[in-house]
């Protein structure tokens, strides 16, 4: 069998490129190039690009796992089914959450847990210690549920205490997520030491080399004059920023984008940070 193919025979298996809504600006800051009188112009995917693999990382209290579960309520919504792996917070508080993040989004949560298949690796050792079990009961729910989407929060846990063997961990998790035809989002965690506004994450680079695209979220404490002169906030406030770092599979808005968690804990992204600063001075 021959080890290697011509360009023209991967047509017929090219998977289309088109949005997965997540109901926030993401869906504009991912976007294709389109011709339009004889000009290129660029024409938003309208959601994360089909079948790809996101990383979402951030240092703590930055909306990763508010992020991840408003992107399964909206998928739930819409009638696709969403498979979500919790390795940190237990499966009752999970939906909690998305019941609440439901409510504030005006979606029909009746319809939302129906959709949603939860795999609380949290409370079981096995399936967090063991990535071929944890594999084994992801591939039954995929196959049983037709499931779409796919979320791990976080990907971090399942080498919390052997970051040598990250790259090797996620590069098994990727490759199943590929092979089920899975649009995923993996949250990663920070060590301390890591700059807060960098796609690296615990293991190192491990997750970024390897996944399609990497989404990092930072907040920054506003506790200078000069802080609170740029950014036109009061002293004591928090700048949160999001930002999409590469993505292999379509063309994005590499600027930082300031937006905010809000009171009933969903995300609103609200406009790039080069205008944000600007409006300040006005």
């Amino acid at each position: 069998m021959a080890l290697y193919t011509e360009l023209g025979d991967l047509k017929n298996s090219a998977p289309k490129i088109f949005g997965i809504p997540t109901k926030t600006k993401l869906d504009e800051m991912f976007y294709t190039i389109a011709e339009k009188n004889g000009k290129f112009v660029k024409k938003p995917l309208g959601g994360i690009p089909h079948q790809a693999v996101l990383n979402i990382v951030g240092i703590p209290d930055t909306g990763k796992s508010v992020l991840a579960e408003q992107f399964a309520a909206v998928q739930a919504n819409e009638g696709y089914k969403v498979l979500f792996v919790s390795v940190e917070s237990p499966a009752p508080f999970l939906y909690t959450s998305i019941k609440e993040k439901s409510k504030a989004l005006g979606l029909d949560f009746d319809k939302v847990e129906k959709n949603i298949v939860v795999i609380d690796a949290s409370v079981n050792p096995e399936l967090r210690e063991d990535p071929n079990a944890l594999l084994g009961t992801m591939r039954d729910a995929i196959e049983e549920k037709h499931i779409t989407n796919t979320i791990i929060d976080s990907i971090t846990g399942l080498y919390e205490h052997k970051e040598m063997l990250a790259r090797q961990i996620v590069r098994v998790f990727f490759n199943f997520l590929k092979q089920q035809k899975q649009t995923a989002i993996l949250v990663s965690q920070k060590r301390s030491s890591q700059d807060s506004t960098s796609l690296e994450a615990a293991g190192g680079l491990a997750v970024a080399h390897i996944v399609d695209g990497t989404i990092v979220m930072n907040k920054e404490l506003i506790q200078t004059k000069w802080q609170v002169s740029l950014y036109d906030m009061p002293m004591g406030s928090v700048l949160r920023t999001i930002r999409i770092d590469g993505c292999r599979i379509t063309a994005h808005d590499s600027r930082a984008w300031v937006f905010e968690i809000t009171d009933v804990g969903t995300i609103n992204i609200i406009e790039p940070l080069e205008e944000f600063v600007k409006g300040g001075d006005k």
